[in-house]
């Protein structure tokens, strides 16, 4: 789901760019409200764990990649606001050091991973799981809501490549960036995440929440989010 440098115009990279930067300035005040100082290492070890996850990553057509996140588990457990600064952290580190998804793209990546996919999955999940304290309906929230909110963020990336085609073509209507239209675009991405990527974003989300809550029950642990 990176997307390469080039595959979107600097004018779309801006817009992106822009429009994420009131998101981490909401996030960061409200990250400063919830969780307190000797919280705070848990936003590294949370980005630490989403970089983890998002370096197995299949390639898929037009140069960009189908992989699980981890922002869903994160927003489950710590809330959405710390899942997108944690996913921005570790989409920076990876833009910067690996090469995994473009410098001008990063504001694009950071609003359709850390942003769009956290916040969905925090309240697909609150909606499916509701005031029930059934624990199989727990699981299941939390398998749905990594699942669609993958799926959700892939849709946004896929019409963030299919709309560049329609937008800006040289002097004789070739594309001059992306060169796949919706009709490809949005099929090339979203089967893959359909039937891999997203099975494992929600298995991973249901196993590392199912983990975490077992072992907050034994410690006697109580955490609000959860």
């Amino acid at each position: 789901m990176h997307i390469p440098d080039n595959y979107l115009s600097p004018s779309t990279c801006a817009v992106f760019g822009a429009a994420i930067i009131p998101v981490w300035t909401k996030c960061t005040k409200e990250v400063k409200k919830e969780i307190s100082k000797k919280k705070m290492p848990l936003l590294g070890i949370s980005a630490a764990f989403s970089f983890l996850i998002m370096m197995f990553n299949l390639p898929l057509p037009g140069g960009t990649t189908g992989h699980a996140v981890g922002a869903a588990i994160i927003a489950i457990i710590m809330g959405p606001y710390a899942a997108c600064i944690s996913v921005s952290m570790a989409l920076l580190v990876q833009a910067l050091f690996f090469g995994d998804g473009g410098i001008l793209a990063y504001g694009a990546n950071c609003f359709n991973m850390a942003f769009i996919m956290p916040f969905t999955a925090y309240y697909i999940y609150k909606l499916i799981k509701g005031k029930s304290t059934d624990s199989k309906r727990d699981y299941t929230a939390a398998f749905i809501s990594g699942y669609l909110s993958l799926n959700i963020a892939a849709l946004f990336a896929a019409t963030e490549f299919g709309i560049q085609p329609l937008l800006f073509k040289d002097g004789s209507g070739m594309p001059i960036y992306c060169p796949y239209p919706p009709s490809v675009s949005i099929p090339s991405m979203l089967i893959p995440h359909l039937l891999v990527a997203g099975v494992a974003e929600g298995i991973i989300t249901a196993s590392v929440y199912s983990f975490v809550k077992k072992t907050l029950h034994e410690t006697g642990y109580n955490n609000e989010k959860i």
